[in-house]
């Protein structure tokens, strides 16, 4: 029976998620990423000292352990790419080129509750910049770009990227006399899922906020702007802090950026905040148009102190593509299809049983040229051959030594089953119409 959050694509959607990983990995090392994949587990301390995770972290148990062997209870599932990405930095440092670019696409599990497009268990597609001691601000200005050259090439709907700046929103706090920052952050970051009057009242609950003072982070996080206008609107609430100039001027560089390279693409969100506390400058969402109810499919910000050791600080900035959130959307509204469920483009007919190795060779013909064959698995009638080939989408069948009705020479035919064409053809010459060889991905 089915487990809830643990999703198991049918061929189609997996047919699909392939051609989204394809997309993306190519897009991902156009760019110069190189590709990294780390254990799925991280020591338990390591997972939970970086931010509110401890609830959703999958702890690993063996069922029988014996007493002289190492315990296990101390490791957990990562739930997500970063961390175990900085952790492998730090260890692999005196092997690594700097700055360090890499991407990753795994699994990674979360014990959250399941609900549309969020899962348990859940495809990442990550990319990373990290460098000793200090990283050029301009490696989170391209973060975006990246992002939207991946997702501009799949038939999904346009990609919006809110970016902030969590300098913009400490320095305002301070600035504001509230000092648990922290607190302030991840209260805000509810600001879609419980509303700004809930906001509100939990600001003066847990973070000591005046009813003032809350009213003010609201009215910051209520600002929103395709160019660099948002820096007036800040300033017209009245509060200074040195952080807050530098984290505005780091946020107009990203949002300005953008609109050269790709009008439209981002736009400056200040209620953006991200949970996690390892975030300490530019933070990035994602939503679909037209999916905005569902939140982010896309996320990941900058992080100067996620990674260490002594002396040596590896900064970095990252983001990530919710590989399995964004096609559970997608499916769960049928905005995606495939033209077929299966590779397979031809399937040779078998005449007869004992015919099977001589169609096994035309099979191995057209693979050598790159043409997904199979034999039919058994020799019934042509006509039921054809029925076959038809519920499964393949779209020719090859007929060894012409089919019965063809009144020809004996020579081999290939048929269209959609339109009914059938033409003689050689194994080692023919190919089908390019976008006939693969299955092709298509929205709704």
């Amino acid at each position: 029976m089915p487990i809830s959050g643990f999703p198991e694509w049918l061929p189609a959607q997996r047919i699909i998620e392939q051609s989204v990983i394809d997309r993306i990995r190519s897009t991902f090392e156009l760019y110069g990423f190189a590709p990294l994949e780390t254990r799925s587990v991280e020591p338990l301390d390591t997972l939970l000292s970086k931010g509110e995770t401890s609830k959703e972290v999958y702890l690993l148990h063996r069922l029988q352990a014996t007493d002289d062997a190492p315990s296990d209870d101390q490791l957990g599932l990562h739930f997500d790419l970063t961390v175990p990405f900085a952790r492998y930095v730090v260890e692999n440092a005196g092997k690594l080129v700097f700055p360090f670019r890499r991407y990753q696409i795994q699994k990674v599990w979360r014990g959250e509750r399941p609900q549309e497009g969020r899962y348990r268990e859940f495809l990442q597609a990550d990319i990373d910049v990290v460098n000793r001691d200090n990283l050029p601000f301009h490696y989170d200005t391209e973060m975006p770009l990246v992002i939207g050259d991946a997702l501009s090439g799949l038939p999904i709907p346009a990609a919006r990227i809110q970016v902030n700046n969590r300098k913009v929103c400490e320095g305002f706090y301070r600035g504001l006399g509230l000092t648990d920052t922290d607190q302030v952050l991840r209260t805000v970051d509810k600001l879609d899922k419980i509303g700004p009057s809930r906001v509100a009242d939990l600001l003066v609950e847990t973070a000591g906020a005046t009813p003032a003072q809350a009213a003010a982070c609201l009215d910051l996080a209520a600002i929103s702007a395709e160019d660099a206008s948002f820096v007036d609107a800040v300033r017209k609430l009245g509060v200074g802090d040195p952080l807050l100039d530098e984290g505005l001027e780091e946020l107009v560089r990203v949002v300005e950026t953008a609109r050269e390279h790709a009008p439209g693409l981002v736009v400056a969100e200040l209620k953006i905040a991200r949970g996690l506390d390892y975030y300490t400058g530019t933070v990035y969402e994602t939503q679909l148009r037209g999916y905005e109810r569902f939140g982010s499919i896309c996320s990941g910000g900058r992080y100067d102190n996620l990674a260490s050791s002594g002396k040596d600080r590896f900064p970095g900035v990252g983001i990530s593509i919710g590989v399995s959130r964004m096609l559970g959307l997608l499916f769960g509204q049928q905005a995606l299809g495939v033209s077929r469920s299966v590779p397979t483009c031809v399937l040779v007919a078998l005449p007869h049983e004992d015919q099977r190795v001589a169609c096994d060779r035309i099979a191995a013909s057209l693979r050598r040229r790159g043409i997904p064959t199979e034999v039919a698995p058994t020799a019934a009638k042509f006509g039921k051959q054809i029925q076959y080939a038809d519920r499964r989408g393949i779209p020719y069948v090859w007929f060894p030594g012409g089919s019965p009705d063809s009144g020809g020479p004996s020579s081999d035919e290939v048929k269209d089953i959609r339109s009914g064409e059938q033409v003689t053809a050689d194994a080692a010459a023919w190919a089908p119409p390019a976008a006939d060889l693969h299955p092709v991905v298509a929205g709704a």
